[in-house]
């Protein structure tokens, strides 16, 4: 099971460590792909420990090969797991925007596509990221979370990223609902 796991720059990307090794555990071939932001809350060193892969931090990692790395992970997906997933990446999607490595996947990719939400409150529930999260919904995406608790900004709310647990529950439950594509 080769699964994305896109991370994005929200304080909670510290747990996509924990993400990254619980699935890699299961036995999912993790690949992970970094925004820029992502980079500045935890080290792309360290996922790439965790999973044993090379992680991808920008659009232009690609000097191994004249095909696009990009397509080749979207094509080579099984799901794509956005965790965190920032109101900015939700917008990006929802909007068909692809600026950098991790959107350009999910914009190319047929496999299925998981969002854990993590920001701020009143991110998460203006209105303007409601209507991302209905588009994406509507075209077939997941969502786990937010959950309500403390937020790293101080606030009381919901917002929280889901835990690490059950975000890897809920990808295990899609992956054996999902058909495994032979590897190309």
């Amino acid at each position: 099971m080769r699964v994305i796991l896109g991370i994005t720059g929200s304080i909670a990307a510290y747990k996509a460590a924990d993400l990254a090794s619980q699935l890699t555990k299961r036995g999912c071939q993790v690949t992970a792909v970094m925004t820029q932001d992502a980079q500045e809350f935890i080290t792309p060193l360290t996922i790439q420990v965790l999973t044993q892969n090379p992680v991808v931090a920008g659009l232009y990692d690609e000097k191994q090969s004249w095909r696009p790395g990009h397509i080749q992970l979207a094509d080579s997906a099984d799901m794509i797991v956005i965790a965190p997933a920032t109101a900015n990446v939700l917008a990006k999607l929802a909007h068909g925007l692809a600026d950098d490595a991790l959107s350009a996947i999910c914009l190319a990719t047929r496999a299925p596509i998981l969002h854990a939400p993590a920001m701020n409150g009143r991110m998460w529930s203006h209105p303007a990221t409601q209507r991302n999260v209905a588009t994406l919904q509507e075209w077939g995406h997941h969502f786990i979370g937010p959950e309500a608790g403390l937020l790293a900004c101080g606030y009381e709310g919901l917002g929280r990223l889901w835990p690490v647990e059950g975000i890897v529950e809920r990808v295990m439950e899609l992956l054996a609902n999902c058909p495994v594509r032979p590897i190309t």
